[in-house]
């Protein structure tokens, strides 16, 4: 009998085991995917920060004008290095908590080093050395480029996974599939939304009344307030979807394991069997950012110059406007 019995619970266990790695292989529920989808909001409340707000305030801390776009090399420079970097070892990653839990959690960590660098960084220049009537003011400087750097990275970092995260949770289902992509681009659109229109908000330093400092001014008090909003509500949406979606462990086949060919020797031997509509498309898509890029660089620059007339190294009155 008691063998019986154990025989009995073994097969209970197996048939246990069965039904989860059943649910993990089929698509997720919807809500799971509006969890993960959410992180979306979170980087792009970032996104739109940065886009909004950082020209202007690295030119304050006395990087003129022209010099402002070289900062900028590191979003085309980590997209480039990085983004894909990160999806070929998180497609590859063997962590007992997932595939992508690992990376979207750091991801998470960089941005909130990155935001400290960058909203703080006119204090820890002061701090360091700094003088208040310095027209460049360098250690400010360093602490924003450094920073500046890291959240571009983190940025990437964070996508990546997150879209492949929703492609898993879809199980390989075309419906669900396309469900996640629209979810996680509406989440884009509200990350948008409040970050410009917090951006836009010039009283918010008075609900965080010690972003006011001596190095700091109202302009650099109401960087800061946002920045703190962004990374409250990046770590909440991230800490809650890692926390409440089951990212399954990934066992590598064999044929896999014996694949060594390098990450970048796969996309240039790509290139070579591609077919002409899709270099069309690629072209295409290049010449698009081409445009696009040096539009979001000094959008907000522009309009505080040419519309308002304000100037960075003019009186109090005109770095207002």
């Amino acid at each position: 009998m008691s063998d019986l019995q154990e025989k009995k619970d073994v097969a209970a266990v197996d048939r246990q085991s069965s039904s989860s790695s059943a649910v993990l292989d089929g698509p997720s529920p919807l809500r799971k995917m509006i969890s993960v989808a959410s992180i979306a909001a979170g980087i792009q409340f970032g996104w739109a920060l940065q886009l909004s707000l950082l020209t202007p305030y690295v030119q304050l801390l006395g990087v003129p004008h022209k010099w402002s776009s070289f900062i900028w090399l590191c979003g085309p420079i980590s997209g480039l290095l990085f983004q894909p970097s990160v999806g070929y070892f998180s497609d590859r990653c063997k962590s007992r908590f997932g595939r992508r839990r690992p990376f979207i959690a750091t991801g998470a960590l960089l941005v909130a080093l990155a935001v400290i660098l960058i909203g703080f960084a006119a204090d820890f220049g002061h701090t360091m050395g700094d003088k208040l009537d310095e027209a460049v003011k360098m250690r400010a400087v360093g602490f924003f480029v450094v920073g500046f750097w890291i959240l571009d990275v983190a940025n990437n970092t964070l996508q990546g996974p997150c879209r492949a995260f929703l492609r898993d949770l879809a199980a390989g289902d075309a419906k669900k599939t396309r469900t996640a992509n629209a979810i996680f681009s509406f989440f884009m659109a509200v990350g948008n939304v409040l970050g410009y229109a917090a951006g836009s908000y010039t009283n918010l330093h008075k609900i965080f009344p010690f972003t006011v400092t001596k190095a700091c001014d109202i302009y650099c008090a109401n960087l800061k307030s946002c920045f703190i909003i962004s990374i409250t509500l990046l770590l909440v949406v991230t800490i809650i979807a890692l926390w409440y979606v089951e990212d399954k462990q990934w066992s590598p086949k064999a044929d896999s394991e014996n694949d060594k060919t390098p990450f970048f020797g796969e996309i240039f031997g790509a290139f070579k069997v591609m077919k002409c509509p899709m270099w069309m498309l690629l072209i295409v898509t290049a010449l698009n950012w081409i445009a696009w890029f040096p539009f979001l660089l000094y959008d907000t620059d522009w309009v505080g110059r040419e519309v308002y007339g304000g100037d960075s190294k003019g009186d109090d009155k005109m770095k207002k406007l």
